[in-house]
């Protein structure tokens, strides 16, 4: 009798602590403040945060106030007493002026949701002379978007957009962002001479059902005109072997 209610005693006891068991976010800080940035430049932050309660954190989604602000997050579950943390980025080029944003983390933690802000006020850059925008580099894209068609939700796909650059001087890519922040680049590792051709690699890992169009902004050296745009299209389902299967049901079948 003894060892039953042992036994009960015991199994009650690791079921409350696992009911009990949760993550617990700390940030170092949840504000930060770039002061000054001059207008043109990506200004970033990393918030970093430790894991202080006694289960695994998993970070479901990141959301920013504006497309203007691209957050990149650790995916990885974080133990307890582990760090991970919360990379903000602010498009500056054409904002000057002051700003403050937002980014709203969500995750299993006992504080699942939280608010990160960024602020600071964008200096306008110096005009360039008519010399200078002459020598510029200009960037010169063969295609300017692209349907990827039907995908699964959470599958990443990839597309290299071939550009030339038509300046003068050496183009580099300064920066890409989503306004979905599910999409990470790969460009050149240096710049691209006069007349040279380059390749910049996207790759897309939606996390929303249903039509999507993404809109991507490369950030360049380019004086004329420092940022273009690329558009990725989508049809993204929960899995393509379900409706694959569901197609095979309809079809008709002969006598």
């Amino acid at each position: 009798m003894k060892v039953k209610f042992l036994t009960l005693f015991i199994l009650f006891v690791s079921v409350l602590l696992k009911t009990q068991a949760q993550g617990i976010i700390k940030f170092v800080k949840e504000v930060h403040d770039f002061s000054t940035v001059t207008e043109g430049k990506v200004a970033t932050h990393d918030f970093e945060f430790t894991n202080d309660g006694n289960a695994p954190i998993i970070i479901s989604n990141v959301t920013a106030s504006c497309g203007c602000t691209t957050p990149f997050w650790t995916h990885e579950p974080v133990l307890p007493g582990k760090k991970g943390k919360i990379s903000a980025s602010y498009n500056s080029n054409g904002r000057p002026g002051a700003f403050t944003k937002t980014i709203t983390v969500t995750s299993n933690a006992s504080n699942a949701s939280l608010v990160l802000t960024i602020k600071g006020t964008v200096v306008p850059k110096p005009k360039a002379s008519p010399e200078e925008l002459a020598n510029s580099p200009v960037m010169k894209l063969e295609t300017e978007g692209h349907n990827f068609g039907k995908i699964e939700k959470a599958q990443t796909v990839v597309k290299s957009f071939t550009f030339t650059n038509t300046g003068k001087t050496d183009l580099y890519i300064k920066n890409v962002a989503s306004t979905c922040g599910c999409v990470t680049f790969k460009g050149p590792a240096s710049g691209i001479k006069s007349g040279e051709k380059g390749t910049l690699e996207l790759r897309y890992a939606p996390r929303t059902l249903n039509q999507q169009n993404e809109r991507v902004t490369i950030t360049t050296n380019d004086l004329n005109n420092p940022t273009r745009v690329i558009m990725l299209q989508a049809t993204v389902v929960e899995s393509l072997a379900q409706q694959n299967l569901l197609r095979e049901q309809k079809r008709a079948v002969p006598f």
